[in-house]
């Protein structure tokens, strides 16, 4: 996996655009260090220690360089003469806007995420769709993925939140039962991301999402 990780360019390795801010990479360097550092489920359940070594080594040398503005550019016109990138993008530097799920990181607005939250709460108590999907003695990832879509949570959303690579996600939500970690890994995610989109019980939802996933010949 660290060999596939290595032919990423530098802006997938980050998950960004070329026309990334500053701010944006910094941010995406900081969430992909929390993403492979050596506490984090992700990182352990999926890769060596080694692999991981590799992956932050490779991290590091892209943030480094598109921090840099001189060696960026430099990089940016390798990538067009590649192919990679069609022009030269104009870098804007002006910071972007805080999700509504980050504010309470601002200063000043500690009780911004708590009402995001109980907003959230409020739609899913309220939803009737939702409420005839968590109904369901058993939950598919596709039926998971209804629900986030009925409360418009972005999936990049619940990666940040999560540090659960999108590409995990993907998975999960489209049952793709081959890729999916073992079942001790996967109810960690399965429990986060129930967290995030504040569906309740957690725990009870999880077993019925497993249960169901088992009945399709997956982890148990």
């Amino acid at each position: 996996m660290e060999k596939k990780f290595a032919r990423l360019n530098y802006y997938e390795m980050l998950d960004l655009k070329p026309e990334a801010t500053f701010f944006e990479i910094r941010h995406a360097y900081n969430a992909a260090l929390q993403t492979y550092q050596t506490d984090s489920l992700i990182s352990y359940s999926f890769f060596s220690p080694e692999e991981r070594k590799a992956i932050l080594d490779l991290l590091e040398k892209a943030y480094l360089t598109l921090i840099n503005e001189k060696e960026r550019q430099d990089y940016d016109n390798e990538l067009i003469r590649l192919g990679i990138l069609k022009e030269a993008v104009k870098k804007p530097m002006a910071k972007t806007p805080v999700s509504v799920f980050d504010i309470n990181r601002e200063q000043g607005k500690p009780g911004a995420a708590k009402n995001a939250a109980a907003e959230l709460r409020a739609k899913v108590a309220q939803n009737k769709f939702i409420g005839e999907i968590l109904s369901q003695q058993e939950l598919s990832g596709a039926d998971l993925q209804k629900i986030r879509n009925e409360l418009a949570v972005p999936l990049e959303q619940i990666a940040q939140e999560t540090k659960i690579r999108i590409d995990s996600l993907l998975n999960i939500e489209g049952n793709n039962i081959e890729a999916l970690p073992a079942a001790v890994f996967l109810k960690g995610f399965i429990k986060a991301y129930l967290k995030c989109l504040c569906l309740e019980p957690v725990d009870e939802i999880c077993i019925r999402y497993m249960n169901r996933l088992s009945s399709l010949g997956g982890k148990s």
